[in-house]
């Protein structure tokens, strides 16, 4: 007696194509649209998705979490110093107190249950995604260019594959020390960008959180996109500001999407 259901090649190719374009076609449109799945994008995800709002990440690699499934120096424990422990409780996830105001945990544990409560609050992805540029209009981000990863490794002279692009109320750029889609503005004279200083852990967090907010409008900085823009000190494998800044730029995405439905005609 066979074990599996008679589910044939077909059938398992339909319900990958359906699924997908589902997602592509009702996130086409989007409340929030946030660049990178790392800690301060999934926290910023899950916090939006929690509220209701329709919340689509983008992410270019094909797995999602970012550094947060590793510590620093191929090490896999990750910290963060207190508060940020209370999100720990907040996605049960387990940690040992290291000293006063010092947690610790293995990043496979804290990443997969960001990952997990990113998931259940109904955040959608689409990863293998590469961000090209910005939708502006009337001075305003009001989305995101995007392409196929692989497209980029191709050579140039044997391809030429144009993007399409997803509209959004809000964009995030959570994409680290990349920092996409602040320097695409950067490049056309829109904004200021600093670059990252020398490491300084107990300066750097703060100042992330401090600094997470609206570089452009409709465009928010979160995670290490803030420390580049601005110029601040690095704060290494240590992950509280980067989920703390994810909150907050949640935050203030939920009360950029209220205005802009107070003001639309």
């Amino acid at each position: 007696m066979p074990i599996f259901a008679n589910v044939s090649e077909k059938e398992i190719t339909r319900a990958i194509a359906e699924m997908f374009y589902e997602t592509f076609m009702e996130y086409s449109e989007s409340d929030v649209i946030i660049i990178g799945a790392g800690p301060s994008g999934l926290m910023a995800g899950k916090e939006l998705a929690s509220m209701g709002f329709k919340t689509l990440i983008i992410e270019q690699n094909n797995y999602i979490g970012g550094g947060f499934w590793i510590g620093g120096f191929m090490m896999n424990p990750v910290t963060v110093r207190a508060p940020a422990h209370k999100i720990f409780d907040e996605l049960n996830i387990k940690y040992k107190k290291v000293s006063e105001g010092l947690y610790a945990t293995p990043g496979p544990n804290a990443c997969s249950k960001l990952i997990a409560a990113a998931c259940d609050a109904g955040v959608k992805f689409l990863n293998l995604t590469k961000f090209d540029d910005l939708v502006l209009r009337d001075n305003k981000v009001a989305g995101v260019v995007v392409n196929w990863m692989p497209v980029s490794a191709l050579p140039r002279n044997i391809t030429c594959v144009d993007p399409v692009a997803l509209e959004a109320k809000v964009v995030i750029d959570a994409s680290g020390h990349d920092s996409v889609a602040v320097k695409r503005l950067m490049d056309r004279g829109l904004v200021k960008f600093a670059g990252m200083n020398p490491m300084w852990v107990e300066k750097s967090e703060d100042a992330v959180v401090e600094h997470t907010g609206e570089v452009y409008p409709g465009l928010i900085a979160a995670g290490m996109a803030v420390t580049e823009t601005y110029g601040l000190p690095r704060m290494g494998p240590t992950f509280g500001a980067m989920l703390l800044s994810g909150k907050k730029a949640a935050e203030m995405a939920m009360h950029k999407i209220k205005e802009f439905a107070y003001v639309k005609p």
